[in-house]
This record gives structure tokens, sequence and C-alpha cells, in this order.
């Protein structure tokens, strides 16, 4: 979840309508930290690649993210994301309403259900970005063999801000079953999108 990334959306009106449907909640509810709009036009892509796979996601927020997830993938997809606020989460299944092949669980990220995913995107707990957060072992059941995992809210390698030592950040560019990269989505917003080795 992106620092004023609600706020990315101020004057935006070419949104596909799920995705301004859940920028809608987020301004509705004081919810600041959505998907910013260049990790969802990312998000969307990638999830047009999966085809009637399974795409997961932690950390729902009010469903930006997932929205653009949604409006992505191909009708015979599976999407599941899981919000550790209940609140939140029953407000975002409000977005998704109509949308069966959309589940979004209250919980911490263990409790994403239908895994293994052929997209898994890390935008809440998973990605040992923070302490106590343990990194998800994309091997251990996540991710299937040649699936792609995403993992969003880091400031580009070498820009002010970025911290000298990142340690989640060397963790997934090393992670030995994946082979990963830093994508730039803008002067200050990087992801990093990393594909399970055969």
């Amino acid at each position: 979840m992106s620092l004023a990334g609600t706020a990315a959306y101020d004057g935006r009106a070419d949104l596909p309508p799920l995705v301004a449907a859940a920028v809608a909640l987020a301004r509705r509810t004081s919810f600041a930290h959505s998907c910013r709009p260049e990790q969802g036009h990312l998000l969307r892509l990638l999830a047009s690649g999966v085809g009637a796979g399974a795409i997961g996601e932690t950390g729902t927020g009010c469903g930006v993210g997932l929205a653009w997830l949604a409006t992505g993938a191909a009708p015979g997809a599976t999407l599941a994301s899981v919000e550790r606020d209940a609140d939140r989460a029953a407000s975002a299944r409000t977005v998704f309403a109509g949308r069966p092949n959309v589940t979004i669980v209250d919980g911490d990220w263990r409790d994403l259900p239908g895994a293994p995913f052929d997209l898994l995107v890390l935008d809440g707990g998973g990605k040992g970005k923070s302490p106590g957060d343990t990194a998800v072992d994309p091997a251990d059941g996540w991710l299937r063999t040649g699936g792609t995992i995403v993992l969003d809210d880091f400031t580009p390698m070498g820009e002010p801000g970025a911290p000298a030592v990142d340690d989640a950040r060397r963790h997934w560019l090393e992670e030995a079953g994946l082979r990963a990269a830093e994508v730039r989505l803008s002067p200050v917003l990087a992801t990093i999108v990393g594909v399970r080795a055969r």
C-alpha cells in the first residue's frame, strides 16, 4: 500500500469503472494508502497474462489494486485478496459484489486462500519489509513454477529516500528460486517483479 496513493488519483477521469469505484470507497473512508496508478497499470497488464489462472493479493485496503487486477484478468481467472482490517475487508467486498470470481477475506497474509498462484501481489504482509513481517517463501506452496510475484512501494535504487542498505530489496532480487528485477514506475516508485524458476 502506497503512502498518499489515494491522492494520486485526484483529477484522474480515465479510470476503469471498477478502479473508480474502489478509489471512491477509499476517499469516503479516508483510506490514504491505495495502490498508485502507475502500479495499477502494471498489475492490470500482469493479470492479463494469467489467463484462467489464480491471482492472489495481500493487503486489500479498499480494493484499488484488486480492481486493477480484476480489470485486467481473463473471465476464467480467480482472484483472492486478504485484508487484516475486518471492517475494511467488508467495505471492499461491496465494490466487487456481482463478481463471483473475486474473494476477499479478512485475516493475516497467511490466511490468503487459493494458493498456489500464477500471480501473487504482496501489497500487504509477506514482503519482509517491516519488523515482524516474515517474507513469503514462493516455493512453499505460494507460487506455481513459472508464476509471477510482485512487490511494490520501493524507492528506486540510487534515488533520494532509498536506503543505502535495503535488506528486503536484496532478499527478493537475490532469492534463489526467483528470476527478479526492479522496475521503475516513476521517478519515486519502483516495483520488484520476479518469476519462479523452473
